[in-house]
C-alpha cells in the first residue's frame, strides 16, 4: 500500500500517534525471517511480559497497595523483603483465595472498541511461618517461612480495531516470498511460478506466517502482459482495510519461596529467600482484516488469523533483605530481588482463513492450519528467559511503636522500587544444531536493549487501627518501561480493605482496583515504521486472607 495524501497530517492529530518508529528496520527483518526457527519465535513482548508484573500478596498487603517493603510481619516478605520474616517470633498459618474480573479496551487508528469481560478465581498467598526466640545468640529471634504466591497475573483482554489504509499483516508475508521467488527464479530461470511456491511451502527458510498465506492464495504470483511474475498481496491491493484484533491471556506465575529472617536486637532485621517460579502463559489471538469496500471482485475480501500459544516453565531465584529500626516508630528497608532464571517450553497451533472474491463473482474460501507444516503435530521451541532486576527501598512509621502489636494505632508506608526491563534476556536451550538459532536470540536481545529501559515503581499504604477493626487504603503506579516516547505504558493500583484480628484469629477482606495502559501491535513490517493499538485494561480483584497464630 501506499500512503494516501492525507494520510500524515491526519495521524499527527490522532490520539493513538498510529505511527511510530521504534526500532532499525533491518533488526525487525531479522527477527521476522527467524520466525522459521525451528516452529515459532519469539518476540520483545515475550521478555516484558516475564518482567513488567506486579506480584500478589495477602490481602493485608494488597490493600496497602503492596508497600510492605518495611514493615515486616506479614509473610508476603517472602516474595519482596525477606528481612520481614525477621519480625515474628510466634507462628501462623495463612490461606489467600482471591476472585478476579478482567476486561479491556483500545483505541486504534481513531477507534475505541471494547472487549468482552470475563471472570477468574486464584490463590494469593498462602503459607506457614514459625518463629522462635535464641536467648543464646545476638540474633535474639528468627524465623522460616515457605508459601506460595502469584507473582505475576496473566489474565487480561485485549481489544481493538479501525480502518488502516497504511499496512497490512501481509505485507511481510509478500516481502519475505518476494526475496525467495527472485532468488530462486534466478538460481533456475526454468521454475514455474507453481513450482517455487510449491518448493517454499517446503523449505524450512521460509516462516510459518509466510507458508500460511502463500496455501491460503493471501499471497500469490500473478503475471504481466510481458510474461514477467509479480508477487502480490491480495489484502494489499484492496487498499484500505478494516482490522481488528482480539487477545485473551490467561493463567500467571505461581512462585513457591523458602525463607530464612533473624533479627538483632529488634534494631536489624536480616532475610533472605529462594523462589521457584512455575510459569503458566495462555493466550488466544484472533486477527481479520477485511476489505472495507466489502466484496467487489478484486480479489479480496477477508483473511483471518487465529492462534492458541501457551508457555511453561520453571525458574529460580533469590532475594536478599534489610530492615533497619533507628528507633521504634521508623523502619527503613533496602531488598534485591534477583532475576528469575526461566526455563521454558513455547506451544502453540494457528489456522488461517482467506476469503477471495474472483473476477467471475464467485467467492472462494482457503484454510489452513499450523500442523500442516509440522507433520501434523502442533511445535515446541524450549529456551531461557532471565528476568530484570528488582532493587526496592521502603520506609514505614508506625503509630505508637510498641512490642504489643495489638496496642499499635496503624501505620504508613511506602517502597520506591527500580526494575531493569531492558536487561531481560532470551537464550537458546541448546535444542537445537541451528546457527541462525544462535543469530536470531542476539538479534532480539539486541532488540530488547534498545526498546525498553529501567523504571521506577512507587507503592503507598496506610492502616489505622480501631482495636481488633482495621482500614486500610493503598497506591501503586509501576512506571512506563518503553524508551520511544510514542509509546505510553503504565499500571496503576488504588486498593483498600478491613481487617479482624483477636484471639490469635485474623480475617483480610481487601479490594484492589487495577488499570494497565499498554500498547499493542497488531503485526510488525519489515521495511517501515509500525503502528500500534493503545490499550486499557481494567480488572478488580476481591482478596480474602484468613489466618491462625499458632
Amino acid at each position: 500500500m501506499n500512503f494516501a495524501s492525507s494520510f500524515l497530517l491526519d495521524q499527527r492529530k490522532d490520539r493513538t500517534k498510529a505511527i511510530a518508529t521504534i526500532m532499525k528496520k533491518q533488526v525487525y527483518t531479522a527477527l521476522f525471517l527467524a520466525c522459521s526457527l525451528p516452529a515459532l519465535a519469539q518476540i520483545p513482548e515475550d521478555a516484558l511480559r516475564m518482567g513488567y508484573t506486579v506480584p500478589g500478596g495477602t490481602a493485608r498487603s494488597q490493600a496497602i497497595g503492596g508497600a510492605n517493603g518495611a514493615l515486616g510481619g506479614d509473610i508476603s516478605t517472602l516474595f519482596t523483603n525477606p528481612a520481614g520474616l525477621g519480625f515474628y517470633k510466634t507462628s501462623e498459618i495463612v490461606l489467600s483465595p482471591m476472585f478476579g474480573f478482567y476486561n479491556g479496551k483500545g483505541t486504534f487508528r481513531g477507534t475505541d472498541s471494547k472487549g468482552e469481560a470475563f471472570n477468574r478465581f486464584s490463590m494469593g498467598t498462602s503459607g506457614f511461618v514459625t518463629g522462635w526466640t535464641d536467648r543464646y545468640s545476638k540474633w535474639g529471634s528468627k524465623a522460616f517461612g515457605i508459601a506460595i504466591n502469584q507473582t505475576a497475573n496473566f489474565n487480561g483482554m485485549v481489544h481493538y480495531k479501525g480502518v488502516n489504509d497504511y499496512s497490512s499483516y501481509s505485507e511481510n508475508m509478500a516481502n519475505e516470498f518476494f526475496r525467495y521467488y527472485t532468488s530462486e527464479r534466478d538460481r533456475n530461470p526454468n521454475l514455474t511460478d507453481a513450482q517455487i511456491v510449491d518448493n517454499a511451502l517446503s523449505d524450512n527458510s521460509i516462516s510459518l506466517l509466510t507458508k500460511m498465506g502463500l496455501y491460503t492464495y493471501l499471497v500469490d504470483v500473478e503475471r504481466d502482459p510481458s510474461g514477467k511474475g509479480t508477487v502480490f498481496s491480495r489484502a494489499e491491493e484492496a487498499g484500505i482495510l478494516d482490522q481488528e484484533k482480539t487477545i485473551k491471556t490467561t493463567g500467571g506465575i505461581t512462585e513457591i519461596a523458602l525463607g530464612m529472617g533473624s533479627n538483632m536486637g529488634d534494631k536489624v532485621y536480616l532475610g533472605a529467600s529462594l523462589g521457584i517460579p512455575i510459569v503458566n502463559y495462555n493466550r488466544t489471538t484472533y486477527y481479520r482484516e477485511a476489505d472495507a469496500n466489502g466484496a467487489g471482485n478484486n480479489e479480496f475480501n477477508f483473511s483471518d488469523f487465529r492462534e492458541e500459544y501457551s508457555s511453561k516453565g520453571v525458574g529460580v531465584n533469590l532475594k536478599l533483605g534489610l530492615i533497619y529500626r533507628p528507633d521504634d516508630p521508623l523502619r527503613l528497608g533496602l531488598a534485591i530481588n534477583t532475576p528469575s532464571l526461566y526455563a521454558l517450553t513455547d506451544k502453540f497451533s494457528s489456522s488461517m482463513t482467506t476469503n477471495i472474491d474472483t473476477a467471475t463473482g464467485n467467492i472462494k474460501e482457503f484454510s489452513v492450519n499450523s500442523s500442516v507444516f509440522y507433520n501434523n503435530t502442533d511445535p515446541r521451541l524450549k529456551y531461557n528467559n532471565t528476568s530484570p532486576w528488582r532493587f526496592i527501598a521502603s520506609g514505614a512509621y508506625v503509630f505508637n511503636a510498641v512490642e504489643d502489636v495489638s496496642k499499635q494505632q496503624g501505620f504508613i508506608s511506602a517502597d520506591v522500587e527500580y526494575v531493569t526491563y531492558g536487561a531481560a534476556r532470551l537464550r537458546s536451550a541448546g535444542e537445537y544444531d541451528n546457527p541462525d538459532e544462535s543469530q536470531f536470540f542476539k538479534d532480539l536481545n539486541t532488540v530488547i536493549k534498545g526498546e525498553y529501559k529501567g523504571a521506577f515503581n512507587f507503592r503507598v499504604g496506610g492502616e489505622m487501627k480501631f482495636n481488633t477493626l482495621m482500614t486500610r487504603l493503598g497506591f501503586a503506579y509501576y512506571g512506563n518501561p518503553y524508551k520511544d516516547g510514542a509509546l505510553k505504558a503504565n499500571r496503576t493500583n488504588i486498593s483498600g480493605g478491613l481487617g479482624y484480628r483477636d484471639k490469635g484469629v485474623f480475617v483480610d477482606l481487601t479490594y484492589v482496583h487495577s488499570i494497565y495502559k499498554d500498547v499493542n501491535f497488531p503485526y510488525r513490517v519489515d521495511t517501515r515504521a509500525n503502528t500500534f493499538a493503545e490499550t486499557t485494561q481494567n480488572n478488580g480483584q476481591v482478596i480474602l486472607t484468613v489466618g491462625f497464630k499458632l
